[in-house]
């Protein structure tokens, strides 16, 4: 191999016009690779962006296997592990943009924004001296120049509601959490109920204080809510399981072509024996499943929802040296029972793997259970209670509940792409924050007599006939309105106090929530 390279290099050195021709023999694939990266860096017509071309290399090897083995640069890296890892540095806010302009939503608890006087409402239109407000800056800048190293300083310029000119602000820069578990509450007397939004490597930490919470409220059995929660990290999932299962009940294995078999099993510190609901939708997915597979196999709890999304692929991360990583699939995970639930896919076919959610949908399977059809070699059993259950396309729920296709309306999910709703929201609670918080002291007092007024849905429907959305006919405006109302009083909630009150509104008009708590209590 060195001396093909040595050849190679002598070539390329002595290559003086366009003619050169290359001819260099190796049967070595990784020899083959690096003297076509050499050949273009030295002898192609024109300039080209090696860092770029490499990227694309790795991305065109990695497309030709499954479809989770992905490449991402460091700043996707950053991004991504920010949500898993359970923290990121900034200024501590929940903002949104209204009518070009950062509007803060809330303030962390404690943080820096908090600490200096930052309040909801305020609009933030200068960071550092740079104008953010009115210069159509995206998001992604925006949030560029006010996220940094935790201790270095931001210089802010804030409008605030009824005070002349701008306010200025120094806000030194901290650790802010990020939350896995989006919601913890007692959704009825005995019934406690946790959503986790991903798994993450505080989300055991943050599981076991919603526990503590809610068994010192009364909390006798659990509805853990995994609806659109797309996975994270398998050791999170498995500290979850391991609270619920007696020693030595398998939790999940995996095992790979080089990777030996690996089993987690559980090691006897459980902590809870009430009942267990486990809520699942099309989009929950690998440590989702994981969970889901676990309480299913071992006959720990009832799965309910819709057939979840199919990733039983394990990935390893290869970190290189500016940031950028390898996500590669190195083996399969099995649930207790010996399934893989990883859906079937096509090398190199992802956009066939990606459409088969609308696939479902099309097919029927979100509204009708019997449109979903297991080959009997996917057959299983439980591991006491031997039910049958199957593996090969994602974990198929104990109690299976359709999509309420009536309920999400074409007019709704117009409005919805188009932020009529968001806008709307956040309008809203800009010209009214002061006067709810004055009025409502408790989210209690909020949640039991709050209603949306219908000056804010007719505004709702006049910007969007301005933008040429319009409901089909009467029935179809009928239909909209109910969900409608809940999702703007659910949003209202969120913005005066947090994402556990948008669930505590939301989840009443959602089925499978609903399915769940109807099961506990009967």
């Amino acid at each position: 191999m060195r001396k093909a390279f040595t050849t190679l290099l002598a070539i390329i050195l002595a290559c003086t016009c366009a003619q050169a021709q290359l001819r260099i023999n190796t049967s070595s694939p990784l020899s083959k690779l690096n003297m076509a990266v050499m050949a273009i860096k030295n002898l192609y017509v024109e300039e080209v962006d090696q860092e770029k071309l490499t990227e694309d290399a790795i991305k065109g090897m990695l497309e030709k296997l499954d479809p989770h083995s992905t490449y991402s640069n460091a700043k996707e890296v950053k991004q991504m592990n920010e949500s898993l890892e359970g923290s990121f540095e900034g200024i501590g806010v929940q903002f949104n943009i209204m009518e070009d302009t950062l509007v803060v939503l809330q303030t962390i608890s404690n943080g820096p924004s908090e600490k200096v006087g930052i309040i909801p409402g305020d609009r933030i239109v200068l960071v550092n001296d740079t104008a953010i407000a009115g210069v159509n800056m995206s998001r992604e800048d925006i949030m560029h120049r006010l996220r940094g190293p935790k201790g270095t300083k931001v210089e802010l310029k804030i409008v605030r509601q009824g005070i002349k000119g701008l306010l200025p602000f120094t806000v030194i820069r901290d650790k802010i959490p990020v939350y896995s578990i989006d919601a913890s509450y007692m959704i009825r007397p005995g019934i406690g109920y946790i959503r986790i939004g991903n798994f993450g490597a505080t989300t055991y930490e943050e599981f076991m204080k919603a526990m503590a919470k809610l068994s010192g409220e009364g909390m006798k059995d659990l509805i853990i809510d995994l609806q659109d929660n797309g996975g994270g990290y398998l050791q999170a999932s498995v500290m979850l399981i391991n609270e619920f299962l007696d020693k030595g009940d398998m939790i999940v294995y995996t095992e790979g072509r080089s990777t030996p078999r690996r089993d987690y099993v559980a090691d006897g510190s459980k902590t809870f024996d009430g009942r267990v609901v486990v809520l699942v939708n099309e989009y929950s997915a690998s440590a989702s499943e994981i969970t889901a597979g676990a309480f299913q196999d071992q006959d720990r709890g009832l799965i309910v929802g819709r057939r979840t999304f199919g990733k039983g692929l394990v990935q390893r991360p290869i970190d290189f040296e500016d940031g950028s990583m390898i996500r590669l699939t190195i083996a399969h995970y099995y649930t207790p029972s010996g399934r893989c639930i990883q859906k079937p896919y096509t090398k190199g076919d992802k956009k066939d793997y990606v459409s088969d959610i609308d696939k479902r949908f099309r097919n029927g399977e979100m509204t009708n259970a019997d449109s979903i059809h297991f080959a009997d070699s996917l057959k299983y059993h439980t591991l006491r209670k031997n039910r049958v259950v199957y593996g090969g396309g994602g974990i198929m729920p104990d109690y299976f509940v359709p999509l309420d296709t009536v309920k999400y309306t074409k007019f709704h999910r117009q409005l919805s792409a188009k932020s009529h709703i968001i806008n709307a929201n956040l309008r809203y609670i800009d010209e009214h924050r002061k006067e709810l918080q004055k009025k409502y002291k408790t989210f209690e007092e909020f949640n039991a007599q709050f209603e949306v007024p219908q000056s804010m849905v007719d505004g709702i429907i006049e910007k969007a006939a301005a933008d040429n959305i319009k409901p089909k006919d009467d029935e179809e405006l009928a239909l909209t309105l109910p969900y409608l109302k809940t999702q703007l009083k659910a949003l209202i909630a969120r913005d005066l106090w947090d994402m556990n009150e948008y669930y505590h509104v939301f989840n009443e008009t959602n089925d499978i929530v609903k399915k769940g708590i109807e099961l506990l209590q009967q």
